[in-house]
């Protein structure tokens, strides 16, 4: 036993180094970069790219590092009605209305203890077709006229049909307006006017414009109306 204990004091103290560096041996230094490289990241942008109602929707959320399979969930807020988050991270559907949507989503992954991280998003649903009053509907003499403004937001050529009904108070409606015509992609207005001489009353005006995508088959619709019956007093 005295001949071991003094071996073990020959040994060079380079040797033990080696002894404790050699292959197999974690050194802690080394592995604290190696964990931090494997941090999870949610790399998706806050802005998520606009869509419109009725429109199909696909998106799938990235993250980097972490072990897999990752695992998304919704935490915070409301998706748009219509859209649905797989697990897998990919939101897909129909948006059912507009409106902009802020929601938190978080990604988790399979290590020992699990990563999560969380991130805010906004997700913009508008109106495929932008419909205002150019020229409020008005009575001049024994005729309601007016004219609108629409436009086209989304990136396909909508093939448009534009409707003004005069509706009376005992429901019978008189159309006093029509178009029908490819409206382009872009956001150009376009103006539409409407007129048409009525018996007297009171007529509530509706105007209508439903659009379709015949390639997506999409139907767009916005409709305005009057707040009251106008009144017209002179008859034809």
């Amino acid at each position: 036993m005295l001949r071991f204990h003094s071996a073990l004091k020959l040994v060079p103290a380079a040797a033990l180094i080696a002894l404790i560096l050699a292959p197999g041996h974690v050194d802690a230094q080394q592995s604290a970069p190696a964990q931090a490289t494997n941090a999870l990241l949610i790399t998706t942008d806050t802005e998520l790219q606009d869509t419109f109602p009725r429109a199909r929707y696909e998106f799938r959320f990235t993250a980097t590092g972490g072990v897999p399979t990752l695992r998304w969930a919704l935490e915070k807020g409301a998706l748009p009605p219509g859209l649905k988050l797989d697990e897998s991270g990919l939101l897909h559907g129909s948006p059912e209305r507009t409106g902009e949507f802020q929601f938190t989503l978080s990604v988790s992954d399979r290590s020992t203890p699990p990563q999560a991280v969380q991130k805010a998003f906004t997700l913009r649903v508008r109106s495929a077709l932008n419909l205002n009053w150019k020229s409020p509907a008005h009575v001049a003499g024994n005729r309601i006229e007016g004219s609108v403004e629409v436009s086209n937001t989304t990136p396909d050529p909508i093939d448009l049909t534009f409707v003004v009904l005069a509706v009376a108070g005992n429901g019978r409606a008189t159309a006093i307006g029509y178009q029908h015509f490819v409206l382009n992609p872009g956001g150009l207005t376009r103006e539409l006017s409407f007129g048409e001489t009525l018996p007297s009353g009171g007529y509530v005006v509706h105007v209508d414009v439903v659009g379709e995508v015949a390639a997506r088959n999409l139907i767009y619709r916005e409709r305005m109306q009057t707040s009251g019956p106008l009144q017209v007093t002179v008859g034809p």
